[in-house]
């Protein structure tokens, strides 16, 4: 076959949501083409493996569909590549004919206030990642060791934050949670959670499950303020006239949860909107917060913001979780918006022959799900351009010829899982890269 008869060549950058939808919507062109899905780990999956709570299986199960897209003829897994390092951009676009990247969003926005670097600060990233048994975090040291600790955000990830910190350790033990972290929570001493929003109760960014979820975590009490359930005025228009479902029902269980006061209990989860960190203080860690109350009011566009009211208050923590919102890291060779985050595109396109999807392509917005619209909004704008591309000469990229492939993964994925059904639950991550390849090794010879 002629270098221009050949099938297409198309490296997706990224075993995350995006780009596993990315894949997909290429493999429904039904083109001839093959796609080799490139990620820096020897693990597939991304943040579903190693962002989504312990306890939230159901959503881990999406994994199911990407492994029917890893099935479709010309697909190939190439893990432990990292790009920019292992191989560089140029060297793929020389090998390629379009480059794909979907890196997502992995360094976490700080609160930038005085105090931040003490001891007991947080993001909650390396949190998430280190109970995920992500290898990044596997080594990070967690001392949950104060009576009372302050998650910084009312979004979904400061919601898993909060219930792993309180949440039944019994019922965790049973899920694919980090075996180190586990034995952390089991010893913890933190009793009492402040979640802080900056907004009011329209403007939250959880959904009625999470919040119903919080509600009813065995031996927790949420707690929510009677002050921070009346709405400003421009909130209460909107909320009026929005008609959505989940903003009423969050609404009416914020004021029902407010309205039935305090409840013993062992633990609680304290919910503070209309308040913003300003400083953390202690003598070489954290143990206290100073946080601002606000007023919401609209900012003319359609949008709603905070303004502080120059009132104070005070509590009394000795560990901080920031969860505000997340960026992109810049990837050498690619150009980098680093006011926003994120990868400049067009539709997603970037460059010739290089575009963007999922969170490096909008910024961190959007569910698991919100990717695949995304990623076929890309890929539909990579099939227009093929029209008028001529193919690449193949360039051999050795790194990327002895990378982890999808059977050294399935053959990891059953060790874990075996590892679990002995220890009593789902599956017992390796978490460190060198034992992964170690497992991987350990598999009868390929044919």
């Amino acid at each position: 076959m002629s270098e221009t008869e050949r099938p297409w060549r198309i490296a997706v950058v990224g075993a995350g949501p995006s780009g596993f939808y990315a894949v997909q919507a290429l493999q429904a062109a039904k083109l001839p083409m093959t796609v080799d899905l490139v990620d820096r780990l020897p693990t597939p999956f991304g943040l579903v493996r190693a962002g989504v709570a312990p306890d939230h299986q159901n959503i881990k199960a999406v994994v199911r569909a990407y492994d029917r897209i890893a099935e479709q003829p010309g697909f190939r897994f190439r893990g432990g590549v990292s790009v920019g390092a292992d191989v560089t951009i140029d060297e793929l676009l020389a090998s390629y004919d379009q480059v794909v990247l979907a890196v997502g969003c992995e360094q976490a926005n700080p609160l930038g206030i005085p105090g931040e670097e003490l001891v007991g600060s947080h993001s909650a990233t390396a949190f998430v990642g280190w109970y995920n048994g992500h290898p990044d975090h596997a080594d990070h040291d967690f001392v949950l060791d104060a009576q009372a600790a302050i998650v910084v955000g009312v979004g979904n990830v400061s919601m898993d934050v909060t219930r792993v910190l309180v949440g039944d350790r019994d019922a965790l033990a049973r899920t694919d949670i980090a075996v180190h972290a586990l034995e952390v929570l089991r010893a913890s001493t933190v009793s009492d959670v402040y979640v802080l929003g900056r907004r009011g109760a329209a403007q939250v960014a959880f959904s009625p499950a999470e919040l119903q979820e919080l509600d009813h975590l065995p031996g927790v009490d949420l707690r929510v303020r009677p002050e921070d359930v009346t709405l400003d005025p421009d909130s209460a228009a909107w909320a009026a006239a929005a008609r959505d479902k989940a903003l009423d029902d969050n609404l009416r269980l914020l004021r029902a949860i407010a309205e039935r006061g305090p409840r013993e209990a062992e633990r609680r989860i304290h919910l503070w909107l209309n308040t913003s960190p300003v400083a953390l203080e202690g003598e070489g860690r954290v143990e206290r917060m100073i946080v601002a109350r606000n007023r919401v009011e609209g900012d003319g566009a359609g949008g709603f913001r905070a303004v502080d009211t120059g009132e104070r208050a005070t509590i009394e923590a000795g560990l901080v979780f920031r969860a505000v919102g997340y960026r992109g890291r810049p990837l050498p060779g690619v150009p980098f918006d680093q006011k926003t985050g994120t990868i400049p595109n067009a539709g997603g396109r970037v460059a010739d022959r290089l575009y963007c999807v999922g969170w490096a392509k909008r910024g961190p917005k959007g569910l698991i799900g919100t990717n695949r619209a995304d990623s076929k909004d890309t890929v539909q704008r990579m099939l227009e351009d093929l029209a008028g591309l001529e193919r690449v000469p193949r360039a051999a990229l050795p790194r990327i010829e002895r990378a982890t492939d999808w059977s050294d993964w399935t053959h990891l994925d059953e060790h874990e899982r075996a590892a679990g059904t002995s220890a009593g639950k789902l599956r017992e991550k390796v978490i460190r890269i060198p034992n992964m390849h170690e497992v991987i090794a350990s598999r009868p010879p390929k044919p």
